[in-house]
């Protein structure tokens, strides 16, 4: 039985497509016709930014929680706002200062004044969402940040002594400026890595410099409709778990978050702490839901090694060898990559 996504579209039977051959070329070229339709929708407000775009919906379909850094002015709090419409979902923001508390986060019990005198109200927070961006994430104390730690854990939050789920689906998309800047707080290890991706927002080219001045600066307003629904997210998600991944491919994922540990070179030289099992799982995952955009039922080692600055950038600690000799972690990963790859390569 089919459904219908926001534009109108019939979306496939998933379990019917993980059932027959057929119907899961079906329904991948359903994925494929509104992952076109979404990007040209995100494309109308966000000029540029191909790669990060392309991270930002991966990790979003696959459930991910997603760290963008850059300098301020370069679109990342647009971006969030523009998926959020462009797959309609409920969206909140949380400008994060110094002086946030955790209970502006989550919420608190309040006391109401009713017929029967004063009673204590749950008063729930922003956290009460699909899509939530944390935006300047690490202007906040660890204390406050540490708050959306069960959020993107496990989907629900503690208030007193409630546990109340959050809506299904959940994300957290956190911004943050770079540590070098004043008035920042590094993220604690526990929360970066519930993570899936951290996506580097770069400074736009001329070209679109000048794109951007034509599309802003001016009296015409660009509106994004919606393309896909929240059910069509979970939908997509379900047919990526569904399909069958090859054992070499899940192994270089797993040989990837090992070289971290030392077994490379680089990482020998250049880093003290590696990637947790949790960077395989979204290596892999991220890996389904990359080939099932580009129309394909199996994910590939290209896919594996697209996703792993994304996945491990914000998952190793570099030691002091690196902070003297300025190296940054892409260029270990970098080389990482490059070592771990030959050694597949050959068996």
């Amino acid at each position: 039985m089919s459904e219908r996504s926001a534009s109108g579209a019939s979306r496939p039977d998933i379990d019917a497509a993980l059932a027959d051959e057929g119907r899961l070329r079906e329904a991948l070229g359903w994925v494929q016709e509104r992952m076109a339709a979404l990007r040209s929708g995100i494309g109308e407000v966000i000029v540029g930014q191909q790669e990060v775009v392309e991270g930002a919906l991966v990790g979003l379909f696959a459930g991910g929680h997603i760290l963008l850094e850059g300098v301020p002015g370069v679109g990342k709090t647009m971006l969030v706002r523009t998926l959020a419409a462009a797959v309609d979902l409920e969206f909140s923001r949380v400008q994060f200062t110094p002086d946030l508390m955790p209970t502006d986060i989550v919420g608190t019990h309040m006391l109401a004044e009713g017929a029967g005198g004063r009673t204590l109200e749950l008063r729930k927070g922003p956290v009460f969402t699909n899509l939530l961006l944390a935006d300047e994430v690490n202007r906040a104390t660890p204390k406050t940040q540490s708050a959306l730690l069960e959020a993107m854990a496990e989907g629900r939050v503690t208030i007193g002594r409630e546990t109340l789920s959050l809506p299904r689906p959940f994300f957290v998309m956190a911004t943050q400026n770079p540590l070098e800047m004043e008035g920042t707080y590094p993220l604690p290890e526990a929360q970066l890595d519930r993570f899936m991706f951290k996506l580097d927002v770069p400074f736009p080219s001329r070209a679109d410099l000048h794109e951007i001045v034509a599309r802003t600066v001016s009296h015409q307003e660009q509106e994004v409709r919606p393309v896909l629904r929240g059910d069509d997210i979970l939908a997509v998600r379900r047919l990526a778990l569904g399909v069958p991944i090859a054992h070499h491919v899940v192994d270089l994922a797993i040989r990837l978050v090992e070289a971290t540990h030392g077994s490379a070179d680089a990482a020998k030289q250049y880093l003290r702490a590696g990637a947790s099992p949790r960077a395989v799982q979204a290596l892999i995952l991220g890996a389904k839901m990359r080939a099932l955009f580009a129309g394909r039922s199996n994910a590939a080692r290209e896919d594996v090694q697209a996703l792993a600055m994304p996945v491990l950038r914000h998952r190793v600690l570099l030691n002091f060898d690196a902070e003297a000799d300025g190296v940054a972690s892409d260029k270990v990963l970098a080389a990482i990559v490059a070592e771990v790859g030959k050694q597949a390569a050959g068996g």
